[in-house]
């Protein structure tokens, strides 16, 4: 058998994506097509037995019910009152209004990490404020499409689960490693928006007195409370379980999908119509997961079937790559594909090209996860395909245009990457919380 076979197989998928096939029936059509050519019939049953072992894993069944917590707390009204609210105990500062934003993605990130629930709703709710109190429209897209995608990396993230299910390492340990990260991130979001204010006060002015003083009047701290207290039980319920080793992941996330139904109802938005939506968004976007899953176990059964990680693995021994080398690769190449495809794609298709070969460089696979998961959150803002910018723009005002939306993501995009690298040089960041 050709070696350069798998090799072919590859970069047909890829390709095919990059033309606009749909990607499930593309992984897994193109797959079996080479696969039967290269084991014959009993290829079909190999693949049976593969796509079982997949969809009987324990971990997955957390996706789905990620999935229902984040749409269910949309639905709740919770991310509107936490964004009025904190729109208005920061408004009186210069920045304050995108402070408030990022704060409020990150709280939504650790409750829901569903990004497109989380752009549209802060787009809009904040945007139409931001650009009346006299926010620069660059400033303002950029700030909420940048938070919204904080899910991706902020626990608990449907990518880690998807990306602890690829590379075979604990996904309890890979929330626990996301924290700080996580965390880091939120903090660079924030000193650039506080730097922005602070020397160029104009594109982001503070809300007028009027309003604020008016808030006061009106039982602030009450308000205040009644904001943050049900995200924060929510997010100890989910979080906490996890970190404290009550439950494993995916009890975690049964725990936040009746615990996101169970707010809703409080907040008195609860009825069998909101049910119906919630459930059949849920099957959509969980079918949608699971077809491209089984495309692509069929993708990895024919490319590791033909041998194609051991001709990848000597490959990168011939050409002398140390592992720091052949880790940039993979983040460049990452970071490319960001730009044209969706992150599901990228986790089922590149990692488990990849995996088999950070295994035999003895990298640590955990760092490894956050590393990607950090990189795959800039294919939510990297144009022309970034799907927060997509998602934002369908929420703008007519005034707003494609092109303040790509000018304002850029500065957000340069902070991603240059805290990319600041996590691949001091992987302390990622382990610390590990090794205590």
């Amino acid at each position: 058998m050709p070696e350069i076979l798998p090799i072919i197989l590859f970069i047909s998928i890829f390709i095919l994506i990059l033309l606009g096939f749909p990607v499930a029936f593309t992984l897994g059509g193109i797959s079996v097509l080479f696969g039967l050519v290269a084991f014959g019939p009993d290829f079909f049953y190999l693949l049976a037995l593969r796509i079982y072992g997949t969809m009987d894993n324990y971990v997955l069944i957390a996706v789905p019910l990620f999935i229902y917590m984040g749409i269910m707390l949309e639905k709740s009204g919770l991310a509107e009152s936490l964004l009025e609210t904190m729109a208005l105990l920061f408004g009186r500062f210069k920045g304050g209004l995108a402070i408030a934003v990022v704060t409020v993605g990150a709280m939504l990130a650790a409750s829901t990490g569903i990004v497109g629930a989380t752009v549209i709703t802060m787009g809009l709710i904040s945007l139409p404020t931001m650009l009346k109190r006299g926010y620069s429209p660059e400033l303002a897209t950029g700030t909420i499409a940048s938070a919204g995608t904080l899910g991706q990396i902020i626990p608990p993230s449907v990518v880690l689960v998807l990306l602890g299910s690829v590379l075979n390492v604990s996904v309890g340990n890979l929330f626990t490693a996301a924290i700080l990260p996580g965390i880091g991130l939120v903090v660079c979001y924030l000193l650039y928006v506080v730097g922005v204010a602070i020397f160029k006060p104009r594109l982001a002015p503070p809300m007028p007195e009027e309003e604020i003083a008016a808030f006061r009047k009106e039982g602030m701290w009450m308000k205040v409370l009644n904001a943050f207290l049900l995200p924060f039980l929510l997010i100890l319920a989910v979080l906490g379980s996890i970190f404290a080793g009550i439950a494993s992941p995916t009890e975690a996330a049964a725990v936040g999908a009746l615990g996101a139904t169970l707010l809703t109802l409080l907040q008195g938005k609860f009825n069998l119509k909101v049910l119906k939506e919630v459930m059949r968004e849920t099957t959509h976007l969980t079918c949608m997961v699971f077809i491209i899953l089984a495309g692509a176990t069929a993708f990895s059964l024919v490319f590791r079937g033909m041998e194609g990680d051991r001709y990848l693995v000597r490959l990168i021994e011939n050409a002398d790559l140390s592992p720091m080398g052949f880790l940039a690769i993979v983040m460049i190449a990452v970071f490319i594909a960001g730009f044209f495809i969706d992150f599901i794609e990228i986790i089922f298709i590149i990692v488990p090209v990849v995996a088999p070969i950070f295994i035999r460089m003895d990298i640590d696979l955990i760092w490894i996860g956050i590393l990607l998961a950090l990189n795959l959150q800039t294919s939510f803002l990297s144009p022309p395909f970034g799907f927060s910018l997509f998602y934002l723009k369908g929420v703008a005002p007519p005034e707003i245009t494609t092109g303040h939306l790509y000018r304002g993501i850029v500065p957000f995009i340069i902070i991603q990457l240059t805290f990319l690298i600041l996590v691949i040089i001091f992987p302390e960041i990622v382990t610390v919380l590990l090794e205590e």
